[in-house]
């Protein structure tokens, strides 16, 4: 009998030793999850996201799985229950999952050699609205409570000129910005802000430029806020040092691909992907010091 039970005891360590081995992170059995912000609309970026899965896994030597969560914050708060072990972010969303998590920025994006960008504020080129002081009183769209360009900074900038729009509300998107203040649904928005490269718009407008070819003319900016670090690729904080690293140069290749460069390009606008520490988003934390206001503040 005790020679029955030791056998059995040896073969569910032996079980309980293999299932140990499948569920190494980057095995089949669990896959390394990977979520892109939903900065544009999500089946555009969950047809393009399954590029970047295949590529990964014909490059390194892990299994991947890519998703679209519904807003920042979930991406944020999955790096606490680690539902996720590395995401693209934007600047603030990263400030939150650093503070609360200690996810680390391992990647900055680049936009045509620009590792920074600005927040803009948006109307119609037929409206009444000519500068800032005019948004007093009107209807006005933020992207989300999270973001930096979309939110944080054009808020800031209102406040400082103690310009209070008659009511707010949060479109959750860049594009669904552009295309509320584009259909007279609100009076003015704040999206992100790049600069213009070989004649072509690459803030904001270009997201909803093949469904209104004319929104360069019908759409202006009003202002630009201080200038920003870009979004960050993010990496929860205990993954292997092997994987991290692996992971960060696979994609650092990638994106120096024209398969990558095209791909990345059409997602956000990037035009390559440099090394980064936490260090480049000190300057975000002392606009939030200024503010009086913490990452967690902002987040609820």
């Amino acid at each position: 009998m005790l020679r029955y039970l030791g056998c059995v005891l040896s073969l569910c360590l032996a079980v309980a030793g293999c299932t140990r081995e499948k569920a190494e992170i980057g095995s089949k059995d669990n896959p390394i999850k990977f979520f892109f912000v939903p900065s544009v609309d999500a089946r555009v970026l969950t047809e393009k996201a399954k590029e970047v899965e295949e590529y990964l896994e014909k490059n390194t030597e892990y299994e991947f799985k890519i998703q679209v969560p519904t807003s920042y914050i979930a991406v944020v708060e999955a790096f606490g229950t680690k539902r996720v072990d590395i995401a693209s972010l934007n600047t603030f969303g990263y400030i939150l999952a650093y503070q609360k998590y200690g996810a680390e920025a391992l990647l900055t994006v680049e936009r045509f050699g620009h590792k920074d960008y600005k927040g803009q504020i948006i109307a119609r080129a037929d409206s009444d609205i000519k500068e800032l002081k005019d948004i007093e009183g009107k209807k006005f769209a933020y992207v989300d409570p999270s973001s930096t360009s979309g939110y944080l900074l054009p808020a800031k900038m209102l406040k400082d000129k103690e310009i209070e729009p008659k009511e707010h509300m949060f479109a959750l998107r860049h594009d669904n910005v552009v295309t509320m203040v584009y259909q007279k649904q609100v009076d003015a928005g704040a999206t992100f802000y790049s600069p213009p490269e070989e004649g072509k718009v690459q803030d904001a407008r270009r997201l909803v430029k093949t469904q209104f070819p004319d929104v360069e003319e019908k759409i202006k900016i009003i202002a630009l806020t201080d200038a920003i670090p870009n979004d960050p690729i993010v990496f929860r904080k205990d993954l292997p040092e092997k994987v991290k690293k692996d992971v960060q140069q696979a994609l650092i290749k990638f994106v120096n691909t024209e398969e990558g460069k095209k791909l990345f390009h059409e997602l956000y606008g990037v035009t390559n992907l440099v090394e980064a520490t936490d260090s480049v988003y000190d300057g975000v934390r002392d606009i939030l010091s200024k503010m009086g206001k913490s990452a967690s503040d902002l987040m609820n």
